[in-house]
């Protein structure tokens, strides 16, 4: 996995493991903003077939809130982004890594929140995985 990044994999099926990370990030805290089915778009714009994808953009509203009080163009980097697709035949779950995405912003006052958002992360990757 590169470095901005966490990834596991599940036993669960691909449809059966969105539904799941979506409940396990509600446990977090973190709601989802946006779902984009990857493979739904490719066939509908260009009429080509794509594995199962599934690009889940969570948001925490607390942290979001110290984050954009702290600075103010932080929303350019949000919401935090969980990708759920089949890869080499299995259902792969990754979430990004804050500190290495809010690392590039060069603001101390953002540690705490990457460090609070890793571990909910975490906390996530880790339920799936052991599904």
């Amino acid at each position: 996995m590169p470095s901005y990044g966490n990834q596991v994999k599940t036993t669960l099926p691909y449809s059966a493991a969105v539904e799941r990370v979506k409940a396990l990030l509600r446990e977090e805290g973190f709601g989802v903003l946006c779902e984009i089915d990857v493979a739904a778009t490719v066939r509908e714009k260009l009429g080509e077939t794509f594995r199962p994808y599934c690009i889940l953009g969570a948001c925490n509203p607390q942290l979001a809130h110290r984050a954009i009080s702290a600075e103010p163009q932080i929303g350019l980097l949000l919401p935090c982004n969980v990708v759920v697709q089949e890869l080499d035949g299995a259902t792969s779950v990754s979430a990004v890594d804050a500190g290495a995405m809010l690392a590039i912003v060069g603001n101390p006052q953002l540690d705490g929140v990457a460090s609070d958002v890793n571990a909910r992360l975490k906390r996530v990757l880790d339920a799936i995985s052991s599904t």
